[in-house]
């Protein structure tokens, strides 16, 4: 496989914030790569990096970064390198006067297709994204995910072999986001069948989001502290996750976080989700099985789980 998106060292401070610090990332044809992180972490700082909407700083040595999309360098060939990438900004970027077809065609033309090219290409994106039906509305008047939709329509128009999506889903129904993803997956595979290199970076607060992709890498104050594919960053925590639920969850939560053995609690819902150190599995929860009743607690199940991604990056961020 290519490697479709490469970085190295990238480095952006705004006065003392240090957004992006010491970044290196590749992204292979074929791949969905997740970019996870909390508010603040860096994400859309480093899209805006890729795409050269952002110079990278140098780093403590002087050393510039090296960014390359599609084998372009995009501090030397920036024009070459953006003409490789779709981009989707976090904030809805597009004309709310104009019409369906009139911005995809808008943005068409902006990227050099002629006219005997642009209409059966808008055509053929409008129909894959399904607003093929919504060519005349205005954009102003559309729901909140067809606006996303057609935002990757316009990213897709000319092609492009990356796509950078930045919180592509956030604000939108639970229905739309499943819609949106099946689009991205079904991209990267019909591109796949027909040979045409596509690499896929996108950010996310949601960790159902980053289990769809190839691979995720979890930033934490300007830094990608974790990197793997979803089986294998829960496989870190692997014999370490306790479930619980009883009453009252919050004096459960208490009790648990008194225990020598426990890192950490966390509320996911009606349970709590205990993690232990390494090998203390069993001894956490038999002395919880004897401690929870003697102080009024009530236990339904304390059993050991399966960590989810949730889990991973909580362990993270503590």
């Amino acid at each position: 496989m290519s490697v479709l998106i490469e970085a190295n060292d990238l480095f952006r401070s705004f006065g003392e914030l240090h957004a992006v610090d010491g970044i290196d990332l590749q992204v292979s044809s074929g791949e969905i790569y997740g970019l996870v992180g909390p508010d603040g972490a860096g994400k859309t700082t480093t899209m805006r990096l890729l795409c050269g909407a952002y110079r990278p700083d140098l780093d403590g040595d002087g050393t510039p970064a090296r960014i390359q999309i599609g084998g372009y360098d995009v501090l030397q060939q920036t024009e070459q390198a953006r003409a490789q990438i779709g981009y989707l900004p976090q904030r809805f970027s597009l004309y709310e006067e104009l019409t369906v077809l009139e911005n995809i065609r808008f943005f068409a033309e902006v990227r050099g297709l002629s006219p005997a090219e642009w209409l059966p290409r808008c055509m053929e994106i409008l129909e894959f994204v399904d607003l093929e039906k919504f060519v005349d509305r205005r954009v102003g008047h559309l729901s909140g995910g067809m606006r996303q939709k057609l935002g990757l329509a316009v990213a897709l128009v000319h092609r492009p072999g990356v796509l950078l999506l930045d919180e592509p889903t956030a604000g939108v129904d639970p229905v739309t986001r499943q819609d949106f993803w099946q689009l991205i997956i079904r991209l990267v595979a019909k591109n796949g069948d027909q040979d045409q290199e596509t690499a896929v970076l996108v950010s996310t607060p949601y960790m159902d989001e980053a289990a769809r992709c190839t691979r995720v890498g979890f930033m934490v104050g300007g830094r990608l502290v974790e990197e793997g594919t979803p089986a294998e960053l829960r496989a870190t925590l692997k014999g370490r996750i306790l479930e619980l639920s009883g009453a009252s969850l919050p004096s459960l939560r208490r009790i648990v976080k008194e225990d020598r053995d426990v890192e950490d609690v966390q509320m996911f819902g009606d349970r709590l989700h205990i993690r232990v150190r390494e090998g203390k599995s069993q001894q956490v929860i038999s002395r919880l099985e004897d401690r929870i009743p003697c102080e009024g607690g009530k236990i339904d199940r304390l059993w050991q789980t399966p960590p989810l991604l949730e889990d991973v990056f909580m362990g993270l961020l503590n």
